[in-house]
């Protein structure tokens, strides 16, 4: 069984869901994958239900109508623009905070659940995940995610460790 077939199994639907998504994306113009779906692209992968994206922020709303129109939930939020099909436990969120708009024109296509993808550089992600760490409005559980993530670059990237904070790279001690 191939990775997309257990994640389109476990998900009810979600690789599936993600390469219509990533179709949809194609066609408004430049995007990327950022966050846990992303770090997965650079080392060895964990089990997420979230993709989390950067859209141009002017073709968001084309997308938006794009995926409502294929059957998508759609849901505002203060800082993210969030789509899912119903029964599908994949959680498509956008990004609508202006300073990831600069990891699109880096990114890098990968190959993610099957579909060959922009996905942001892994300095990108660090400093995405960084930003996130550090946002005290975010749930805890949320944070500890995100300093994980952080921690598996640091282990498989030592040569980056600068990049990450001096509190999470303790934590690594001498691997």
């Amino acid at each position: 069984m191939t990775a997309e077939e257990i994640y389109e199994s476990v998900t009810n639907g979600g690789a599936t869901d993600f390469a219509q998504v990533a179709a949809i994306l194609d066609r408004h113009g430049p995007w990327c994958l950022i966050g846990g779906l992303a770090v997965n692209c650079y080392v060895e992968p964990i089990y997420t239900v979230d993709a989390d994206i950067v859209v141009v922020a002017e073709n968001l709303a084309a997308v938006r109508d794009e995926l409502a129109a294929a059957g998508f939930r759609i849901e505002q939020f203060a800082h993210s623009l969030n789509a899912s099909k119903p029964g599908s436990k994949l959680q498509i969120q956008f990004t609508q905070d202006a300073r990831y708009q600069d990891f699109i024109s880096r990114a890098e296509r990968r190959e993610v659940l099957g579909n060959l993808i922009p996905v942001a550089k892994l300095e990108d992600i660090m400093q995405g995940k960084i930003w996130a760490w550090k946002d005290s409005e975010r749930r805890p559980t949320k944070r500890k995610k995100d300093e994980l993530d952080l921690m598996r670059i640091g282990e498989a990237f030592p040569k980056l460790r600068h990049l990450i904070p001096n509190d999470i790279v303790r934590q690594l001690g001498s691997i």
